[in-house]
Order: C-alpha cells, then sequence, then structure tokens
C-alpha cells in the first residue's frame, strides 16, 4: 500500500512539472517575456578587446563574440559622472559587490614596529685576539700540554725556549744589581752620590726593558731581580684569559725572529654578524638591543649593535651588520649559527594592508572607493614592509578609503574598460571622401560594410551606398607579388 502511494506522487509531481514547462513555452512563443531593449554598439573577442565586429558570430579563440551594450551595468556610467574621475574608473553596483567579495578599509597614518628575524654567526672580536710572536731565534725547550680550544689564564706558562741573545743581556742585568747592592743609600749622600745612584736605577731600568723587548715576561723578570740568579730558559706566558685558537711548536723545535708561536682569543665578548638588506640596515641604530637566540641550546642573551659602519658584501649584496654581546659562560663561539630578532620601528607615515597594492613589478597600484559604486585605480610607490603592512610614501592620503579584498577582478575590469575605451576611440579614413571616421560611431551608426574579407567604415550613408554600389572603384588592386 505505501509503495502505491509512493508511486502516484511521483506521478503527480511529474505532470505537474510538464504542465509548467509547456506553459513557459507558450508564453515564449508569445512573446509575453521582457526582452532586452538595450542596444549594441558592437560585437568584442572577449579574449582579445582590439579585436570587434558589427554582426555576432565566433571570436578567432572559439569563443561566441559578446555584445557590448550602450550602457553596462558594470564598469560605465554615464557622462557627467565620469567626468571628473580618472581613466580605468569602474562602477560596480553593490550587488555585485558582495558577489566577488569587495572589502573595503580605511588608509591610516601611523608608525610601524616589526621584528626581523634573521641567522647570525658568531666571530672573535678582533680587538681580544693576542698573537705570541718570536722576537729573536730560538729553540722551544719546554712545552705544556695546551693546544686549540685549550682555556688559559692571564700569566699562565705555555712554554720555553732558549736564545743566546738573552745571554749578554742578562749578565748586564746582574751585574748593575750588584753593583746597586754595594751603595748603601744613608740619605745623606753628596750631589755626586745622587747623581751616581739616579745612574744606577736608569742602568737597571734599561737592561729590565732588554730583557722585555727580546720576551721575558714580567713575573720572570721580577723573579730574576729577586733571586739575583739567571735563567737560561725564558717562558712564554699568556697575555690574558682566553681559548688557544693556534699552536704552532712542538719540543725541540727550532724557530726565527718573527715566527707566531701561539694565538689567544678571549671569549668572554664576541661579534655576531648578521646579513640585513640595506632598506632594513637604515633603521638600525647603534646601542639597540637585539635579542640572541641559541636553538639548539635554549639559552637566550641580549647582544648591542656596534656603532661601527656595517660592511658591504658584494656577493650576497647585503651589509654586514655587527652585533656586540658578552659571553661569560662562552655559550659563544666562533662560528656558530644563531637566531637574531632585530626590532625595526618605523617611521610614521601612510600604512595599508599589503593585500591591498596590485605588485605588477615596475608598477604598484590601489583601488581607491571614490563612493556610489566607483572605484579607481591609482598608482602609489611603496616603502618598508612589515609583516603584513607596508608603507605608501606616495599616492594616498590619511582617510580615504581602498579596496583589500577583490581588487583582482576590479583590475581585470578595469583592464577590460580601458582596453574597449581605446578601441572605441580608433579612427580610420573613409575611402568615399577621405574624411576621418570613428570606428565605434560608425558600427553604431550602421554606416560599415564588408569587401574581400575586410572591414570599412563610412562618416554617412551616401558614402557607404556609393561603396557598396562599385568597391572595387575604391579599394586598390592587390599587390601581384
Amino acid at each position: 500500500m505505501k509503495r502505491l502511494l509512493y508511486l502516484v506522487v511521483v506521478l503527480a509531481l511529474v505532470a505537474v512539472a510538464y504542465w509548467a514547462g509547456a506553459r513557459r513555452g507558450q508564453q515564449n512563443a508569445a512573446g509575453n517575456l521582457p526582452r532586452d531593449t538595450r542596444r549594441v554598439l558592437y560585437y568584442v573577442d572577449p579574449m582579445n578587446p582590439a579585436h570587434t565586429s558589427d554582426k555576432p558570430g565566433k571570436a578567432p579563440c572559439g569563443m561566441d563574440m559578446e555584445p557590448v551594450y550602450a550602457e553596462i551595468s558594470l564598469g560605465a556610467a554615464s557622462g557627467s559622472e565620469l567626468a571628473s574621475l580618472p581613466a580605468g574608473t569602474i562602477k560596480v553596483s553593490p550587488e555585485k559587490q558582495q558577489l566577488i567579495g569587495v572589502r573595503v578599509a580605511t588608509v591610516e597614518n601611523k608608525s610601524l614596529a616589526h621584528n626581523l628575524r634573521l641567522l647570525g654567526k658568531v666571530a672573535t672580536d678582533e680587538t681580544r685576539i693576542y698573537r705570541i710572536n718570536a722576537t729573536v731565534d730560538g729553540w722551544i725547550t719546554m712545552a705544556k700540554p695546551v693546544s686549540a680550544g685549550t682555556l688559559v689564564r692571564k700569566n699562565e706558562t705555555l712554554a720555553g725556549f732558549y736564545s743566546p741573545e738573552f745571554l749578554s743581556a742578562g749578565q748586564a742585568l746582574l751585574f748593575a744589581l750588584s753593583s746597586s747592592d754595594r751603595v748603601q743609600k744613608t740619605g745623606q749622600e753628596t750631589p755626586g752620590q745622587q747623581s751616581q745612584l739616579a745612574q744606577f736605577d736608569i742602568n737597571l731600568k734599561q737592561y729590565a726593558d732588554a730583557l722585555k723587548n727580546l720576551g721575558m715576561g714580567d713575573l720572570q723578570l721580577q723573579e730574576m731581580i729577586k733571586t739575583r740568579k739567571y735563567m737560561e730558559n725564558v717562558d712564554i706566558t699568556s697575555p690574558s684569559d682566553g681559548f688557544i685558537l693556534q699552536r704552532n711548536i712542538s719540543d725541540g723545535q727550532r724557530f726565527e725572529r718573527g715566527t707566531e708561536l701561539f694565538r689567544i682569543a678571549d671569549l668572554s665578548r664576541v661579534w655576531i654578524l648578521v646579513d640585513v638588506f640595506e632598506r632594513d640596515a637604515n633603521l638600525v641604530h647603534a646601542d639597540q638591543p637585539v635579542k640572541i637566540e641559541l636553538p639548539t641550546q635554549g639559552k637566550r642573551c641580549t647582544a648591542a649593535v656596534s656603532k661601527t659602519l656595517p660592511q658591504f658584501d658584494n656577493v650576497s649584496r647585503t651589509l654586514k651588520l655587527r652585533l656586540e654581546a658578552d659571553n661569560p659562560e662562552f655559550a659563544l663561539k666562533p662560528d656558530m649559527f644563531v637566531d637574531v630578532e632585530l626590532p625595526l620601528n618605523l617611521a610614521e607615515t601612510v600604512v595599508v594592508p599589503a593585500e591591498a597594492v596590485l605588485d605588477a613589478g615596475l608598477r604598484q597600484t590601489v583601488f581607491v572607493d571614490r563612493g556610489n559604486g566607483y572605484f579607481e585605480p591609482r598608482r602609489v610607490h611603496l616603502g618598508s614592509r612589515a609583516g603584513d603592512q607596508v608603507q605608501v610614501a606616495q599616492g594616498l592620503s590619511p582617510g580615504e578609503r581602498i579596496v583589500v579584498s577583490g581588487n583582482f577582478l576590479l583590475d581585470s575590469e578595469s583592464r577590460m574598460k580601458l582596453a574597449a575605451a581605446g578601441v572605441q576611440s580608433a579612427s580610420v579614413i573613409d575611402l568615399v571622401c577621405g574624411m576621418t571616421v570613428t570606428m565605434a560611431k560608425a558600427t553604431a551608426a550602421k554606416r560599415v560594410s564588408d569587401y574581400q574579407g575586410k572591414t570599412y567604415y563610412f562618416c554617412n550613408d551616401g558614402c557607404k551606398e556609393e561603396f557598396d554600389a562599385e568597391p572595387g572603384k575604391f579599394v586598390p588592386a592587390a599587390n601581384p607579388k
């Protein structure tokens, strides 16, 4: 019983649909439906607006030629309305704005703050690198078990060497000390004795400086003065706390004057080099704090922008920005990569969303809402970009409303309108009378004739009738070649 009832309902719906379709067909046949009364100016190729025709048909691309009416709802308006608007301005109804997703926003004048994340490389502070060079020829007599990467302290003995040049200088110092010891100061010396004592002090300083210049350290020199004993081996000591970068000695090695024996770097303060584009480097100032992060160690620290000018790298076409950071725990090591968070504060200026700008490379365009559904394409010049915001150096004023969504479709319609306007303003020569004829006006007035696959335009009906009567008279003969 239920199946029978279901079948009856389906048959009834089919009958109603058939009756409605038949009635609609009768109305169409009787001409009761409203017809499109708009006047067609010409037909245009949808893929090539420059190709037009006064008759419908197929375009070279295979698509149907589209009619261009005297008035269209999108992209057209009355002459008085568009008289004060720039070329390319289009009009979009509220319904179509909602359909294509047009959304507008107000242009603001404000400053932007942006954190620029970059990759930095740790480098040794060049002012904290110490090179221990040999000042005389000699031989290594003792080498401590220190190598590259070893942490050493100031005045720590690294090695010892022998040089015969120390023999005469050391003996001269001991002789001067012995002579000074034989003279006892009583406080009642005559002027001659005072002059002699002063000369002893000068000689002592002269011989001590000679040993220093040959490479003896202050501690070993003071020990020699204290014990009054000559020391054959001279100690090589560290001039500062730091890590050994290079060791160029071994036991029994002979070296010459000027040979680099050790290279030591103080890593308590290091440099961090960052590649920054020129437009961003101009926003950075000296002593600006910068956050440093070591992603593999989970540590963070703070660095400061150096006062030295950034150096230009002609390979990467960037500026080498130098940051200086304290490194008390030696977590930052040379050639290590770190994450740098550089805060940039942009000057106050006109700012718009980046999605509102149509960037064609050499040309940037935004669509300005002129009210009543009119949208004007306007060329702008951009400044710096911070995230999803971009500065506009020229072209917009605060308070104007611009399109931030759906502007791509508006741009397509604007370009089509400009192309169509170019076609409408195109002109040719009337072959009968020789006058200049606007193609759009001749097409609208149906003063157009086709002959041998080409279209000809005329300024009046008389010229068209004369051409149609004898077209070969006005068309030049084809070149046999």
